[in-house]
């Protein structure tokens, strides 16, 4: 039989980091992984797993990042995953070791986490971080006599600094973890029968796991409906009372904890007033503190516009430039078309998207760094959760408003999972930089360039799009509220940090970290999706195609350098037509014609799944524009001046113009949206439901709209 290793004697090993959200727990794990952190997705829900192997010595340490906790009670999807892995229920992750972070000026709270995963019994060790905050309020921890209490080893650390990270690898690398005496008395809480009956059906090793999977049995979809109705059974004959049960234990634990915190602690009275307290007195004021943070918002998408436009010019110059070389270098034919029409426009499209990303996330991670996102949160939060969304959900929609792909990816802040989906669902109605041609182009159309006082007509109706944006946010929000049922509740429980400069080095890894996920988790959906609609635009049936071109007449042989471009056009939009997708064009025609479209524009609105800005192209090549499609006011007067041969009347006219504006207001942005919420939501569900609810508001909007016009 072979011999079974324990974890202490294995090479390779599981160490789970855990403790309460900003305690630095995420900067020690930056800086014990560095670039080596992956993310993978735990089984059933759509928190990310955050890991990375660390080479310590002759051994290797799986670093496992767990989400933020105050407890192991799952009341949100966060903690859920946390109690999963800890008790055992999700054995694909159990660890070998717990590395517990406290932050040193908060104990109490850290140490009702701890000494529920020493009730637990796995082995663990400690560690006390935030040094230099606990100095800065007077509060000395007397690390020995906490290790008499506690029993397990207990480093400390300041992590900002990168104090203590080398004492940390030591103590992995060793395996200095120790295997706990239970904190409670659990049998004061669990009957001996229950808790022996319990452990012997599931395989469970002591008295508190029986508590914990007995405490929320009820709630979790790993355990089976045969062993719940067991477990019920079983209940029901000692008559136990749980939530009463709960209630004991947090008082149980609490007077532990403050008996070693009596022992432990030091505390010197300090009469100067915080920097931090000065600063919450102006960042929290309930006036000003609002016209701060919309004064900051302005600022970093005004950065983020400026500073991603000419990386973004690159790179897309880059790809039409390596698409035109492999074209010259590859024999002409369907292959080179794919690649160069197909493939390499669809990385591009993947590509050209990280600058913003990694630009707002760079952001981002600055004012969560800084501890203003805390308060930006609480400020936030009384005003959103009317409608179904919570005060972190504000940080996603205004970073919809530059794009809704970071914005939908900065959901993942948002704990509680029905806020986060509101979130990720409405966050598409914001509008977004890819709307702003197509605002521009319709609206100059459709607006007189007059004035009403000092305020131009069009840049008003422009104003009005994104206000009609966030009327749609909160409206469809409050919808979703009521017809969304979770059992879990919400509420927003955040913390205050203080003040501190960033450190470069997280927010740099932040940087890599999410543009890394984007590229190849998104990427993938966003390259297929590019094939597919470079197919369907470029083939059709070949007798629909030959009759369609025979159709456009050929200039002359002498002909003016107009009219050869004239022709250019013209058979670039006639292939277009009898394409596979022009085809779907006329078979939507029916349906959008109630909208003032005619097949033309239905095309049009297939293609700008690619992209929102796609409309203009696609358009300027239908209704033979020429090929200088930045030229807006060209556009825009071809446009105007484009009569329907059926009726003699524009094709866009107000009703049209307005009716398309609104239209775009509401569908659904972009393949690439679509993408990153299947990512988020791991699965298709939520976007197939998303882009049908968004389509339908924006048909409706569109058709009441255009009736009321025409």
């Amino acid at each position: 039989m072979p011999e079974v290793l324990t974890p202490a004697q294995q090479s390779t090993f599981t160490v789970a980091l855990i403790g309460n959200p900003n305690v630095g727990k995420t900067t020690i794990f930056n800086r014990l992984t560095g670039l080596r952190q992956k993310v993978g997705n735990y089984p059933g829900v759509t928190v990310d797993k955050r890991f990375a192997n660390v080479k310590i010595g002759e051994q290797e340490a799986t670093i496992l990042d767990l989400p933020g906790t105050y407890s192991i009670y799952p009341n949100s999807e966060d903690e859920v995953i946390v109690h999963r892995v800890l008790n055992g229920l999700d054995q694909g992750n159990r660890p070998d070791f717990v590395l517990a972070v406290v932050d040193m000026s908060s104990m109490e709270r850290g140490l009702f986490l701890i000494t529920q995963i020493m009730d637990l019994g796995l082995p663990m060790a400690i560690v006390l971080n935030m040094e230099d905050t606990a100095e800065e309020q007077g509060i000395k921890v007397k690390t020995h006599a906490l290790y008499r209490s506690l029993g397990v080893p207990i480093i400390q650390s300041n992590a900002r600094s990168n104090k203590g990270i080398d004492g940390i690898l030591d103590l992995i690398g060793q395996k200095m973890f120790e295997k706990p005496q239970s904190f409670l008395n659990i049998e004061d809480l669990l009957p001996h029968e229950l808790s022996s009956a319990v452990q012997e059906k599931f395989g469970l090793e002591n008295s508190y796991q029986a508590y914990q999977l007995i405490r929320f049995h009820q709630s979790e979809p790993l355990i089976d409906h045969n062993d719940k109705l067991w477990l019920e059974h079983q209940l029901s004959k000692v008559e136990y009372d749980i939530k009463k049960t709960q209630l004991e234990e947090t008082q149980q634990r609490y007077a532990g904890i403050q008996q070693v915190l009596s022992s432990a602690i030091e505390k010197t009275d300090i009469q100067r007033k915080r920097l931090t307290d000065k600063l919450d007195s102006v960042f929290l004021h309930k006036i000003g503190g609002y016209g701060i943070f919309i004064g900051i918002l302005l600022v970093i998408f005004q950065a983020v516009f400026a500073w991603s436009a000419m990386p973004m010019d690159l790179i897309d110059g880059f790809f039409a430039t390596l698409s035109a070389a492999v074209a010259n270098l590859l024999p002409a034919g369907v292959l080179t078309d794919l690649i160069t029409e197909g493939i390499i426009p669809g990385i591009g499209g993947v590509v050209i998207f990280i600058p913003q990303i990694a630009l707002l996330f760079a952001f981002l991670g600055i004012l969560e760094d800084t501890g203003y996102m805390s308060r930006v949160v609480f400020l936030m939060d009384r005003i959103m959760r009317p409608f179904g969304l919570n005060g972190k959900s504000v940080v996603p929609l205004i970073s919809g408003i530059a794009c809704a792909i970071p914005g939908i990816m900065a959901t993942r802040n948002i704990g509680n999972w029905k806020d986060r989906l509101i979130t990720i669902m409405v966050t598409p109605l914001m509008s977004c930089s890819a709307r702003l041609p197509v605002y521009v182009i319709l609206i100059g159309i459709a607006v007189p360039e007059s004035y009403v006082g000092p305020f131009n007509l069009q840049a008003i109706a422009l104003l009005g799009m994104y206000l009609l944006g966030i009327i749609a946010v909160l409206f469809t929000s409050w919808i979703l509220k009521l017809a969304l049922k979770f059992k879990e509740k919400s509420y927003l429980m955040v913390e205050m940090p203080l003040y501190r400069l960033p450190r470069w080095k997280d927010v740099l890894i932040t940087m890599y970290s999410k543009s890394k996920t984007f590229v190849f988790a998104a990427g993938k959906v966003i390259l297929t999706i590019s094939v597919i609609l470079w197919v369907l635009a470029s083939y059709g049936p070949s007798s629909v195609r030959e009759e369609s071109i025979a159709k456009v007449e050929v200039p002359a042989e002498n002909a003016a350098q107009e009219d050869l471009d004239l022709y250019e056009s013209q058979l670039a939009s006639a292939e277009l037509e009898s394409s596979y997708i022009g085809i779907m064009g006329k078979f939507i025609e029916p349906t959008i014609r109630p909208l003032g479209y005619d097949w033309k524009i239905g095309i049009a609105l297939i293609t700008s799944f690619a992209a929102r800005e796609v409309f203009v192209s696609t358009i300027a090549t239908l209704y033979s524009v020429g090929s200088d499609v930045e030229d807006e006011l060209t556009i825009q007067q071809k446009l105007e001046s484009e009569v329907n041969p059926e009726t003699g009347e524009k094709v866009f006219n107000l009703a049209t113009a307005f009716s398309l504006i609104v239209f775009y207001a509401f569908a659904m942005q972009c393949m690439s949206t679509l993408a990153v919420v299947y990512r988020e939501t791991k699965g298709w569900k939520w976007p197939v439901i998303q882009t049908v609810y968004m389509t339908a508001l924006a048909y409706v909007s569109a058709w009441v709209v255009y009736q009321i016009l025409s």
